[in-house]
């Protein structure tokens, strides 16, 4: 969803009264207290904001006296309070006290509207799943889309696609070494050190980095676990590898899109397309700079195609909309975007050479195709693209 769409969401919600815990999850910088801070300009009834990210340890005492702060204030205005608490996981067993203290005002009938923000999505959801299962729903909040970047800070196609979409670096894009240490210090560093291998158990940490690294290179590639393995120069299994994969693609960093099948176990099985999730994590990790890069019709094209990957998995995630990748027999169709029965074939040109008439051509004959469709040269305009939402794509 888009942070509007976000914004609203949560206002219905709200309207709704008190049923359950609202969870704002996703990646590092991508708006979750943005919107929190527009909540509270927006909604009439009070809200109380604390955040956990300070110095200082917070601990479960932390937690209650802040609820009590919403309890006084409930019963003195006896009107709904909003309490949100940002960086909730930051908290030790914090789901074990707001588990209690939720339970407390049900009974109670206290009409305290709960909102959690968390940018680790691995530990936000331990703790729901563990101790909060049924009292909650969760809405994530994605990576800034080309219009979001286009409207805030005035980015052109060419700067979102090699840049990406995080709003805290915008301001640095004239300066490209702060731009990529940024990047590299601010973002990826803090999500692998702390929002993944500090809350769950990685034996393979250099393993670990290096296959970020090498996604975040070969993004757009299709290669088998045996085969990254090799690249990697690890002795590991794949099994772990697959792990790593889908623990990088929970922190918002990188995933492995499935080859499309029409069967289930066959999808699951096949090798992954990388993909980042966020093209400013390959440019990070390239030695050409945004002025140059046009002019390499190679990586211009993998960027291209990543960031129209990044656009469909951030805007398709927790949807009925499903994203996959398609091949056989040397001939390829970059993104299938299957909704219940339909299916939409979408090839991406960017200036490098592809058969890609042919690939499309080839899938439409094996499965029954809703739309066949080309981005890019002699196709849809890459920002026409990027500015619609793919649900759009089935009207």
């Amino acid at each position: 969803m888009y942070k509007r769409q976000i914004f609203e969401e949560i206002i219905k919600r709200i309207s709704e009264k008190r049923k359950f815990i609202q969870v704002l999850s996703g990646p590092r910088q991508t708006g979750k207290t943005t919107l929190a801070n527009q909540l509270i300009e927006t909604v009439p009834t009070p809200v109380i904001y604390i955040s956990a990210d300070e110095p200082a340890n917070k601990t479960n005492s932390w937690i209650e006296q802040q609820w009590e702060i919403a309890r006084t204030k409930f019963k003195t205005t006896s009107q709904q309070i909003i309490l949100i608490f940002d960086e909730i996981q930051k908290i030790h067993n914090w789901s074990e006290t707001i588990k209690r203290l939720w339970d407390e005002d049900t009974i109670k009938g206290n009409n305290i509207y709960l909102i959690l923000l968390g940018s680790s999505q691995l530990l936000v959801q331990k703790g729901l799943t563990e101790s909060l299962a049924g009292r909650f729903e969760i809405i994530p909040v994605p990576h800034w889309t080309y219009l979001e970047m286009k409207t805030a800070f005035n980015f052109s196609i060419e700067e979102y696609i090699y840049y990406g979409g995080y709003p805290g670096s915008a301001e640095l894009i004239n300066n490209p070494a702060r731009w990529k240490n940024y990047i590299l210090d601010s973002l990826i560093e803090p999500t692998l050190s702390k929002d993944i291998m500090m809350i769950t158990r990685v034996d393979k940490p250099a393993l670990l980095r290096r296959l970020f690294e090498f996604g975040c290179l070969y993004s757009g590639q299709i290669l088998s676990y045996q085969k990254m393995l090799g690249q990697l120069q690890d002795a590991g299994n794949t099994t772990t590898l697959s792990h790593y994969l889908k623990l990088l693609q929970t922190a918002g960093l990188i995933t492995g899109l499935s080859k499309y099948s029409g069967s289930t176990i066959r999808q699951k099985s096949s090798s992954p397309k990388l993909q980042v999730l966020n093209t400013a994590l390959m440019s990070a990790y390239l030695q050409i700079h945004f002025s140059e890069i046009q002019n390499n019709r190679e990586i211009w094209g993998r960027l291209v195609e990543s960031a129209i990957g990044a656009h469909l998995y951030n805007t398709t995630d927790n949807t009925d909309i499903k994203l996959f990748y398609w091949i056989a027999e040397n001939k390829e169709v970059d993104f299938i975007l299957q909704k219940n029965t339909n299916l939409i074939a979408i090839e991406v040109k960017s200036g490098q050479y592809k058969n890609t008439l042919h690939g499309i051509e080839f899938f439409s004959k094996k499965y029954n195709v809703s739309k066949k469709i080309l981005v890019g040269d002699s196709g849809i305009p890459i920002p026409d693209f990027l500015s619609l939402p793919p649900e759009q794509l089935f009207d």
